[in-house]
């Protein structure tokens, strides 16, 4: 779990996932976030592997900018979210989409996750 910047709100309890070909954000956060649902982008095509056995439909896509760093080593990017309607216990899940757009390197030993920055590597650590 990490805490970042996602639009002009940081939220903690976020789960970075290197085994999810997703990145999922759940309705109720947005409603927290003060996010217009109007925002969200209809899409008709329905995922697997979130809840076991079954399918699940989206509510459709929403594109956020995510800020991992800190005021003098930073990066951000735009990146497009599932929103789902069910609950978890994480505000987010970023999975490897998220990994690609940054450019970020997991390590998986050290829960540690490294990329590049304006002003040289950002290690993100994690927040229990």
């Amino acid at each position: 779990m990490v805490d970042l910047i996602i639009g002009m709100k940081r939220l903690t309890k976020v789960l970075i996932d290197g085994g999810s070909g997703l990145n999922i954000m759940y309705a109720e956060t947005l409603d927290a976030m003060g996010v217009d649902r109007a925002c969200i982008r209809p899409i008709g095509v329905p995922f697997h592997g979130i809840m076991l056995g079954k399918q699940a439909m989206p509510l459709g896509q929403i594109d956020l900018p995510i800020t991992f760093g800190g005021p003098s080593n930073y990066m951000m990017e735009t990146v497009a979210f599932e929103v789902v309607g069910f609950h978890g216990i994480y505000y987010t899940i970023l999975g490897r989409p998220c990994y690609v757009k940054f450019m970020a390197i997991p390590n998986y030993t050290y829960l540690k996750l490294k990329m590049p920055g304006l002003g040289g590597v950002i290690t993100v650590d994690t927040s229990f």
